[in-house]
């Protein structure tokens, strides 16, 4: 399987790393090479392949809430736990509404979303220093941001769609793991994840005066229609960790595009709103 790649922010952009495809049986994934050689952490993006889900959302769809069979999802959480090495009693799970709101996992949280009921609303980060948690936040166009310090053994997800990412949840998450974990900016690394690309994403004209207005017009340009605007999202993200003190050294950035790859990856606007939900996960060893 091959994926189309891109690079954000057109010919001269040189942050982008390349993601590794991997396989375990039928289920193919995704990893960050900086992540990985770290040997911190257990992580991976979901891709459609290697699940039991059937019709629109086959075959690893990730989303109790989108119509699938509730016995088809398990099995796809059981599939992503064995190759994180892991098992759903541990996984916690985001409750995505476009907020910037950041949720600090413990044990008492492990299952919630999977194995038992998420007891919190609009949570769409979460961080933990616990070793065994599987964090996890779910995806179909909107931008993974992952974050690790391997010196305090901390870790972060986050969902960040255009309101996350104009909200800067980046920034808070870097915010929350230097002033409640102890963390040190210069010992935190991040990933930009697969999402949609600046060529798919086409916004509206309040939109894109949101970003102008904190990103200049770093991040946009002319869309295929009058009144319309590209939107670079990895672009824009990239923009929100370096200016909360990140050096260029500690991003990766993606280069796979959901929109561009529909056959591999859900994508919201490539299948008009009929599609599961990817998944990012990332879990201290």
């Amino acid at each position: 399987m091959e994926f189309i790649r891109k690079k954000a922010g057109g010919p001269d952009f040189e942050r982008t790393q390349g993601l590794v495809a991997e396989w375990k049986g039928q289920a193919l994934y995704l990893t960050f090479p900086s992540f990985t050689r770290t040997q911190a952490v257990a992580h991976l993006f979901s891709t459609r392949l290697g699940g039991v889900s059937e019709g629109i959302f086959s075959s690893m769809n990730l989303s109790y809430t989108r119509g699938d069979k509730k016995e088809a999802v398990d099995e796809n959480f059981r599939r992503i736990a064995d190759i994180l090495g892991s098992s759903p009693e541990r996984f916690v799970c985001s409750d995505q509404t476009h907020t910037t709101n950041i949720r600090k996992v413990t044990e008492a949280d492990c299952g919630k979303g999977v194995v038992i009921p998420k007891d919190y609303q609009d949570v769409d980060g979460l961080v933990t220093d616990r070793a065994g948690i599987v964090l996890a936040t779910f995806f179909a166009d909107c931008v993974p941001l992952y974050f690790l310090d391997v010196r305090r053994r901390v870790i972060g997800l986050a969902h960040s769609g255009w309101r996350g990412t104009a909200g800067r949840i980046g920034k808070k998450m870097i915010d929350i793991m230097t002033a409640d974990y102890g963390c040190k900016k210069e010992d935190i690394i991040a990933a930009i994840g697969p999402s949609i690309c600046a060529d798919c994403y086409e916004v509206s004209e309040d939109v894109a005066a949101q970003f102008e207005a904190e990103f200049g017009n770093t991040v946009l340009c002319a869309g295929k229609q009058s009144g319309k605007y590209q939107l670079d999202l990895w672009k824009a993200n990239e923009a929100v960790l370096l200016q909360a003190g990140l050096t260029p050294a500690q991003i990766e950035v993606t280069d796979i595009c959901t929109c561009c790859n529909p056959s591999l990856l859900f994508s919201h606007r490539a299948s008009k709103g009929k599609r599961g939900n990817l998944g990012a996960f990332l879990m201290l060893k």
